[in-house]
């Protein structure tokens, strides 16, 4: 996925090699990780396994505030099902001054209005502990599926599992999908 996509706010870019200072920059707060299930991220060798994951995936994206174009967090698609037109957004966090208003919300209206262009339901994990991640996905529409335990060869932590359909999304957020083009 190689597309910019650019809300009021901010703007999403794929991530490059060269976006690792300023994304640790964002992302050297311990606070910005004590609800995740890996908490270190903050120090430098975390977060370059963090980052490395990112930069593979081909998935990821820095997050930009429009008015600095300053890195400030990131998110990801991953795990792409083509026979269920199923997506995950995931990995994504934004520098703590940018908590509580509506950077987050925005970034995942970005990324979900893309995904639905080409999924039909976008899924989010999130370790069971993040009530501020699980109180974002619901304030977007979506349902608490499932509780899923991670493998033992990664974090062991219990994770949440939340579903949003393209119908749900369209019910709850009408201005973020095509109009009808007879109108």
């Amino acid at each position: 996925m190689n597309l910019k996509m650019t809300g009021p706010g901010i703007s999403l870019r794929p991530l490059e090699a060269s976006d690792s200072e300023a994304l640790y920059a964002a992302a050297s707060d311990p606070e910005i990780w004590r609800q995740h299930s890996e908490t270190g991220r903050w120090q430098r060798d975390p977060f370059k396994v963090f980052f490395d994951k990112a930069l593979s995936s081909e998935g990821a994206y820095v997050i930009i505030e429009n008015a600095s174009k300053e890195i400030i967090g990131s998110s990801r698609y991953y795990d792409f099902d083509r026979n269920h037109k199923q997506i995950f957004i995931g990995y994504t966090f934004l520098a703590r001054r940018f908590w509580g208003g509506k950077y987050n919300l925005e970034v995942k209206k970005l990324m979900i209005g893309h995904a639905f262009t080409f999924a039909d339901r976008v899924l989010f994990h999130t370790s069971e502990q993040n009530l501020r991640s699980q109180q974002a996905l619901e304030k977007l529409g979506a349902v608490r599926r499932k509780d899923l335990v991670t493998p033992p060869d990664l974090d062991g932590a219990t994770r949440v599992e939340y579903s949003l359909t393209k119908e749900q999304w369209n019910q709850r957020h009408p201005e973020h999908h095509p109009a009808d083009a007879s109108s």
